[in-house]
């Protein structure tokens, strides 16, 4: 039997009441929980192990310009070196940031499968890879070097982690957060990145702005899975208490689908969109079980037609079955209509605090403000540490000869250095330098670098001094850091918001139809000067504008136009709106919709738009390129701009607001050079450029391939041009499509864009037309919609109309089809897509 050990009869025995003993050991274990595990930071909105998994990743170099790796490795790194808890919590971490179901903002790119919204599970860690996305790159860790926060140890002092990430933008409140601690819980909404730049802004300029006006910036989370939220009482709830329940909807169509067995046609509910967190499996299940226990009447058929371009669920209907009841029915049964209990709870100094939204916010722009005196600190003692070895070499070399000659006799380095420092009048820094400077930087060239070095690091101290002494300089710094990051992230908003009653909440009344997911124009229309009017504008080929109202009598689309014109653009808009014509000078003039005259029998032909710009512009005989309102999106949308010379350039749309009747230039352009055309784009798609020898160039449109530019830059490299060559077309798009291809003597073909590689902007290109004359040449090339009609014109001013799908679909080493008997020295010169 072993022996019993007495561990009472030697040592100090401190006698201690059970109930103290308890409180303080669940004490320390709930805020450990609270602070270590379950908690954002109000800072950079994450938890701890967030934090750690995207440090581990910059530290491996996962930027979103390297390959890929495997999680395993990730997830191997975090445990090993920052997070001593198990691997299945930290990749169940590490594949929530993946997921874009599940972050409105994904931090982490992913290659492989990470999960569904059915509630599928991710594969292993051993086949799945990952890297930093550019949006976590660039917003969280790019000045993590610039002693921007503060480092402790890890968890056995052999590695030094970031108590915070140098976060640039909120995002607890991008990507929200949901967490469970010890006696409280957090549950943050996402929201949209725009709107809340938008708020941050506003309260830098003005900190005690209103909260009606601050909630019109922002006026409710934007979820990434869409939906809708019904009513904004508990919006308005949430974010003045920290505490308040958003009733979130999918979204559901009354259709007529194709029934499931015959040949008829039946109602059907297509639910395209389901509230945050539901899953959509589940969600079926669900109504299945009731379809079957008889609780949910009228349903014939259930089926799930989902696929890649997004989510499609069919709900058939018996005959004589009202939607509505059952719309309503699947509303109060079913989580197709949820409550998300939002609670705006952070960690702020270490401490839980539950906030209002203006409070996460203000917290938000604290530690913004801190980070930047930290960072432009850090660089100003690095810039002035390297101007003062400058000065100090700069010195040297214009003494050389006194130099050398100290050389010359020292006896050794030191010597050497001790004799520098007191003739020369320099620091022991200063010395050591001058001794480790190579002969090279003897040279004139050399010289002259370091006098320019010296002269740039001067103006960057000025600069970081400006910024550190006064702090509107500062926050002048903050904002143009947060619009660069709209521009570049921004995008539209998923949810919408609709007004509803109270028993329309609660699943008893139709569903609300007042949209609220653009309240910046509703902003812009507080107090108009008066009241607009909304109008319709056509746009002909030959360069005429014709405006009337929606409700009045519409001329026909030929009345009054020549028999060589048509119209090539038809938009809805307001007359307190401004049209923008864009001429082949590369400028921009507007021309207020009310202004133009409106079309009447008496001038059915409309109004010459040049006759509407400045004397200037008509003086100057400049050629129309393009003319357009700005799309409500304009600041997540850019326009490429393409010369005839091969110069391309992206500008943001937000450069054409505010202008003047005289007009802006937004292209530089070489003397014999002139704009050709334009293109609206935005980040992530992909753009094709065509020159008249045949020649096609396909490549990204991101800030790598080409870069946002001001508006006084000449652009870039298009496309390499050879002689007697020419752009003749760019085209922007987001999925695979055809392109119409037509030669100036009439031949085309149809050409499809997935047969073209995936290039670099400036390469030669890919040849895709052979033509069947040596005279002849590429001079248009538009997108190949199924169904459309284009118009072909010649120099004689004839017009033929041309049915797309007419064309046939031929690869690269064709000729193409003659689709247009010309007369003699007749050539096609412009092929305009019709806009009736």
């Amino acid at each position: 039997m072993a022996k019993q050990l007495n561990l009472l009869s030697t040592g100090q025995v401190i006698t201690t009441a059970l109930h103290t003993e308890m409180q303080r050991s669940y004490l320390e274990y709930a805020m450990s929980v609270i602070v270590g595990r379950a908690l954002p930071d109000v800072r950079d909105g994450l938890k701890p192990v967030h934090r750690r998994i995207l440090y581990a990743m910059h530290e491996l170099g996962l930027t979103p310009d390297r390959p890929y790796r495997k999680c395993a490795r990730v997830v191997g790194d975090v445990l090993g070196k920052y997070h001593p808890h198990g691997d299945q919590a930290v990749y169940d971490a590490l594949v929530r940031l993946v997921q874009d179901f599940s972050s409105r903002y994904p931090l982490l790119a992913g290659h492989g499968n990470f999960g569904s919204v059915d509630n599928d599970p991710p594969a292993a860690m051993r086949y799945t890879e990952t890297r930093l996305a550019s949006i976590s790159h660039e917003g969280m860790l790019a000045e993590i070097g610039d002693e921007t926060v503060e480092f402790i140890g890890n968890f056995d002092n052999s590695q030094q982690e970031p108590t915070v990430l140098p976060a640039q933008l909120p995002f607890l409140l991008l990507n929200g957060c949901a967490g469970i601690a010890v006696g409280m819980a957090t549950n943050i909404p996402p929201h949209n990145l725009g709107e809340v730049i938008d708020g941050l802004i506003a309260l830098i300029d003005n900190p005690d702005l209103a909260d009606d006006k601050l909630f019109e910036l922002i006026p409710g989370p934007d979820f990434p899975t869409g939906g809708e939220i019904v009513g904004n009482t508990g919006i308005r709830e949430a974010y003045t208490t920290g505490k308040g329940g958003i009733v979130l909807r999918g979204v559901a169509q009354i259709e007529e689908v194709a029934a499931s067995r015959g040949s008829k046609r039946r109602t059907a509910i297509v639910v395209t969109e389901l509230p945050f967190q539901v899953n959509k499996a589940g969600w079926i299940e669900k109504v299945a079980e009731l379809v079957n226990q008889g609780r949910l009447q009228g349903i014939a058929d259930l089926r799930d037609e989902s696929d890649r371009q997004g989510m499609r669920v069919v709900i058939e209907l018996k005959r004589d079955t009202n939607p509505q009841d059952v719309l309503q029915q699947l509303y109060h049964l079913t989580a197709l209509q949820t409550n998300f209990g939002a609670i705006l709870l952070a960690l702020v100094d270490g401490q839980p605090r539950q906030l209002t939204l203006r409070q996460l916010l203000q917290e938000f722009l604290k530690f913004r403000e801190q980070t930047l005196s930290r960072r432009y600190t850090y660089e100003l003692a690095k810039a002035e540490n390297r101007l003062h070895l400058v000065e100090g070499l700069l010195k040297a070399l214009s003494q050389l000869d006194e130099v050398i000659e100290i050389l010359r006799q020292a006896a050794d380095g030191s010597t050497a250095k001790i004799h520098i420092q007191s003739r020369l009048e320099l620091s022991e820094v200063q010395a050591d330098a001058i001794l480790a400077m190579p002969l090279r930087r003897l040279t004139s060239l050399e010289q002259q670098n370091l006098q320019h070095e010296y002269e740039q690091l001067q103006e960057e101290i000025a600069t970081l001094q400006r910024l550190l002494g006064d702090r509107r300089e500062l926050l002048k710094a903050l904002k143009k850091d947060l619009r660069t990051l709209k521009r570049k992230y921004g995008d539209e908003r998923r949810t919408k918001i609709m007004a509803a009653t109270v028993e329309e909440i609660r699943g008893q009344g139709k569903q609300g139809t007042e949209d609220k997911e653009n309240p910046k124009s509703q902003i812009q229309n507080l107090k108009p000067e008066t009241p607009p009017e909304e109008a319709v504008l056509e746009l002909t080929q030959r360069g005429y504008v014709r405006r009337y109202q929606p409700s009045g009598k519409k001329p026909k689309t030929d009345n009054g136009l020549s028999d060589n014109d048509f119209v090539i653009q038809t938009a809805l808009t307001d007359t307190d709106k401004d049209l923008l014509v864009l001429t082949s000078s590369g400028k921009v003039y507007p021309v207020r919709v009310g202004d133009i005259p409106p079309t009447t029998g008496r001038s059915p032909r409309g109004t010459p738009l040049i006759t509407l710009l400045t004397n200037t512009a008509q003086e100057a005989s400049e050629a129309v390129v393009s003319r357009f309102l700005l799309p409500e999106n304009s600041e997540t949308t850019d326009m490429i701009l393409l010369t005839k010379q091969g110069r391309i350039k992206r500008l943001s749309l937000t450069e054409f607001t505010n202008l003047t009747r005289r007009g802006i230039t937004i292209l530089k352009l070489k003397d014999d050079d002139e704009l050709l055309l334009t293109q609206f784009t935005t980040t992530g798609q992909q753009a094709i450029l065509a020159s008249s020898g045949g020649r096609l160039l396909r490549f990204k449109v991101n800030d790598e391939q080409l870069p946002v530019m001001g508006r006084t830059a000449m652009g870039l490299q298009a496309l390499r041009l050879r002689l007697q060559e020419m752009m003749v077309g760019c085209v922007a798009f987001n999925t695979e499509a055809n392109l119409l291809l037509v030669t100036q003597l009439g031949y085309a073909k149809r050409f499809p864009t997935s047969a073209l590689r995936l290039g670099n902007r400036g390469d030669i290109g890919t040849q895709v037309f052979k033509f069947a004359n040596k005279n002849d040449y590429l001079t248009a090339m538009v997108l190949a919609k199924p169904g459309a009609e284009v118009a072909l014109v010649t120099n004689h001013q004839r017009v033929v109309r041309l049915q797309v799908d007419t064309v046939p679909n031929l690869d690269r080493n064709t000729v193409g089809e003659s689709v247009l008997q010309l007369n003699r020295d007749e050539k096609i010169i412009t092929v305009a897509e019709l806009g009736i």
